[in-house]
């Protein structure tokens, strides 16, 4: 495996760190010597850059590979297949059942490992079927230190990381997607709509469709940075703090509660910590994974 390092040159060497130009240089080097994959292609920022210059790397030996089930929100796979039209990826759909594990319906605090668990199964199937070399997915070096349960599922099956690898943080592959012309590049940050609900609370196919639906209408509103955090019959709002101030103007707090209650919530409250990557572990102070 490439690492994003440097050679040693004598004990007084400084190793400083890559140039952006190095580090998207090493990325191609690693895709080129793993020579076909698979791209687990959520539609996001990292597996849509990943996916792009895979491609452009390797051409037709790449497949990027979306997994469509309840949990995956519906203006990613919008995303997902506006990405690979326009940009020609070799994409597919696939069907992931997770939601009949009762591992995941339980909704542990470990239960990403259950889904990628999920998605990697059928990702390798594919490999061997297809006799592609390796599957990667878009994590990046920023998650090293985020909660991540699902990296195990990663490690079991042999899923490589290349943007992490090449020592890619978030906002290079921003730049680098802005740069490359993708729609992606200044996408919010998503996940699962099961992240939405807090641990050990019940997921069910009805509660993801309230999130997504109490979401959708946000979006349909204008907001952009926000999470519908789904506790019972609460929709607690998180918003980004540029957008905080726009959803206490009377008109438009009226029009967000009206529509998150036609979701389904009976009560909706908003977060004034504003929104924050994976809140609800915030309780667990678990290590990264």
């Amino acid at each position: 495996m490439i690492e994003a390092t440097h050679p040693s040159r004598g004990d007084d060497a400084v190793r400083a760190p890559l140039t952006l130009d190095r580090k998207e240089a090493l990325l191609r080097r690693i895709l080129t010597e793993l020579d076909s994959v698979i791209v687990a292609f959520s539609g996001g920022v990292d597996s849509a850059y990943l996916a792009w210059l895979a491609t452009d790397v390797l051409g037709s030996r790449v497949l990027a590979v979306t997994a469509d089930s309840p949990s995956y929100p519906a203006h990613h796979r919008a995303l997902a297949i506006t990405v690979a039209r326009d940009f020609s990826l070799r994409h597919e759909f696939i069907t992931t059942d997770e939601m009949s594990r009762p591992e995941y319906r339980a909704n542990p605090s470990n239960r990403c490992y259950y889904c990628k668990q999920e998605l990697y199964s059928r990702l390798e199937a594919m490999r061997l079927a297809h006799g592609f070399a390796a599957i990667v997915d878009g994590c990046n070096a920023d998650d090293r230190t985020d909660y991540r349960p699902g990296r195990q599922a990663a490690s079991e099956f042999g899923v490589r990381s290349p943007l992490d690898e090449a020592g890619l943080g978030k906002d290079e592959i921003r730049a680098l997607s802005r740069e490359a012309g993708l729609p992606t590049w200044d996408e919010p940050a998503s996940a699962c709509l099961s992240s939405r609900v807090p641990y050990d609370q019940a997921i069910t196919p009805e509660t993801l469709r309230t999130i997504e639906q109490a979401e959708d209408a946000l979006r349909r509103l204008g907001f952009r940075v926000f999470r519908v955090r789904h506790h019972d019959q609460v929709a607690r709002l998180e918003f980004g703090r540029d957008e905080m101030a726009r959803v206490l103007d009377p008109v438009v707090r009226e029009a967000v509660v009206r529509e998150v209650k036609a979701a389904g919530y009976r009560f909706v409250a908003l977060d004034l910590d504003g929104y924050r990557r994976g809140s609800l572990n915030e309780p667990l102070q678990l290590r990264p994974v």
